[in-house]
């Protein structure tokens, strides 16, 4: 019984076997580590400080253990390619004002849902009320404002500038970080110091150069990517674990990806429906674990949500 279940671990390319007769060795593959799942309620029933994790950057996991993985199997790719011509059939048949209009939907839920997971308290309907007439919501501060308002604008100039990033550089990541933390108290440009994440004994890089190593690294790994999917799902994880700016990192990681998908011609995603402690366990155990099955998870529904509710 054991035997067969390791064969069959072996065939799927789930465990590598090293060595022969008493020196056979099994360890996960990169595949299996990235990518097997993991029970979100029972990783975080432990309390962080008896997690079990790894709390330093991981410079192999963009190097090495993800080039040698393709992210989505080959059901998940027929189900995501499904929905992307069912989106540009829908497209294809709207006018430019209706286009025009569902992005405006889609971007003002976006706004809300992408500033609701950094703690803005923002209702939807304030959201929306904010970003078409311009007025602000009692009882908030003038932050919050803004930090909906720079989604605005970070999504118009994305929209207005649809091939920006069909080529991801570090200079471009820094123009939508720019954009996304105007008149906010957060540094510009890549950081100088350490920083914290709250709930985790993860530590992302303190070292400048090190830092902008890591982002070019990522850049070219999603550059070298064919599949748009897995460019989209790379930079909004990954642009998240190497915390390259004091502030704003999965606000820029999730405008980055999606203007990955739109200078493509992909649906852009709204994450609306998406639980905000989810997106922030799924994130993570990608810090801890470097386990992407979770966050996976999301990205696949809410592309499926993004296509069958706004166009």
């Amino acid at each position: 019984m054991l035997k067969r279940a390791i064969a069959a671990l072996v065939r799927s390319n789930d465990l590598v076997v090293t060595g022969k007769a008493r020196a056979t060795r099994y360890c996960l593959s990169p595949q299996a580590h990235l990518l097997m799942p993991l029970n979100l309620d029972t990783y975080f029933a432990q309390d962080v400080d008896e997690r079990q994790m790894q709390t330093s950057f991981n410079f192999h996991l963009i190097r090495e253990q993800i080039p040698a993985v393709t992210l989505f199997t080959d059901v998940e790719h027929k189900h995501l390619d499904e929905l992307q011509q069912l989106f540009r059939k829908h497209v294809d048949e709207m006018s430019d004002n209706e286009y025009r209009k569902e992005m405006e939907r889609l971007g003002i839920d976006l706004s809300w849902k992408s500033s609701q997971i950094e703690g803005n308290t923002y209702s939807l309907l304030e959201t929306e009320r904010l970003l078409r007439e311009s007025k602000t919501a009692e009882g908030k501060t003038k932050e919050e404002a803004i930090m909906l308002l720079n989604h605005k604008e970070a999504l118009r100039f994305v929209l207005d500038n649809p091939d920006y990033l069909e080529q991801l550089s570090l200079s471009h990541i820094e123009d939508i970080h720019t954009l996304l933390t105007k008149d906010l108290s957060v540094d510009r440009g890549i950081r100088h110091r350490r920083v914290g994440i709250t709930g985790t004994n993860y530590h992302p890089l303190d070292n400048e150069f090190l830092i902008r190593e890591a982002m070019n690294d990522t850049c070219e790994l999603i550059n070298g990517k064919n599949n748009i999917f897995e460019k989209a799902l790379l930079a909004l994880v990954l642009l998240s674990y190497i915390q390259a700016f004091s502030d704003g990192n999965k606000r820029t990681a999730r405008i980055t990806s999606n203007a990955i998908l739109i200078a493509n011609g992909y649906c852009p995603l709204s994450f609306r429906t998406v639980d905000s402690i989810d997106y922030k366990k799924a994130m993570l155990i990608f810090y801890e674990q470097n386990n992407l099955y979770a966050f996976k998870q999301i990205f696949m529904q809410q592309f499926e949500f993004a296509v069958s509710e706004y166009f």
